[in-house]
């Protein structure tokens, strides 16, 4: 039973990388829908986030508003959306965010973190792997709701480090599966 958990992580990883290969944001539709539940410092942040990023939020905000129906307030779709914004200052497309993962899971997360103040390829993995706290100050600077900065922060935190409400975490955290 112990191993089923890695092995879905796996697939689950295997899934994502391979639909990043596809280019290209949500339909026009989407966006509409998305640029109505952020404020207009956090569209512009949302914009620069690469399409199969953006395809991916849109899925993980949609699964959170069914999941929580009327708690799913705007801050909370914005955290949806926007939770992993950081990783644009990687400038990472799928094949170095591959590297990254891989490289986060030989050496640690925290070694490997460390690279962002290095040169190079091993920086913009370091950058990569920081993407939490770098999208949570791009957030600040774009006017976010706390709630929104918070769960961008600390999406990869274990759930007792949250600071989000547990309902809402367990939501957002489900509906992302990352």
């Amino acid at each position: 039973m112990a191993r089923a958990a890695p092995l879905a992580h796996v697939g689950h990883l295997a899934r994502r990388f391979f639909g990043s290969l596809a280019p290209g944001g949500p339909p026009a539709a989407e966006t509409g829908w998305v640029e109505c539940h952020l404020r207009a410092g956090e569209v512009a942040v949302w914009r620069s986030m690469s399409g199969p990023d953006r395809r991916h939020a849109d899925g993980v905000a949609r699964r959170v508003e069914t999941a929580l129906g009327p708690l799913a307030a705007r801050p909370v779709l914005a955290a949806a959306l926007l939770h992993d914004a950081g990783k644009v200052e990687s400038g990472l497309g799928p094949f170095g965010r591959a590297v990254a993962t891989v490289s986060a899971g030989v050496v640690g997360r925290e070694r490997a973190q460390g690279w962002s103040t290095g040169r190079g390829f091993a920086r913009r993995v370091g950058l990569y792997l920081r993407h939490p706290e770098i999208g949570g100050a791009l957030l600040e600077s774009a006017g976010s709701d706390p709630l929104t900065i918070a769960w961008t922060r600390q999406h990869h935190l274990p759930a007792e480090r949250w600071t989000v409400p547990r309902t809402i975490g367990d939501a957002l955290k489900a509906a992302d599966d990352d």
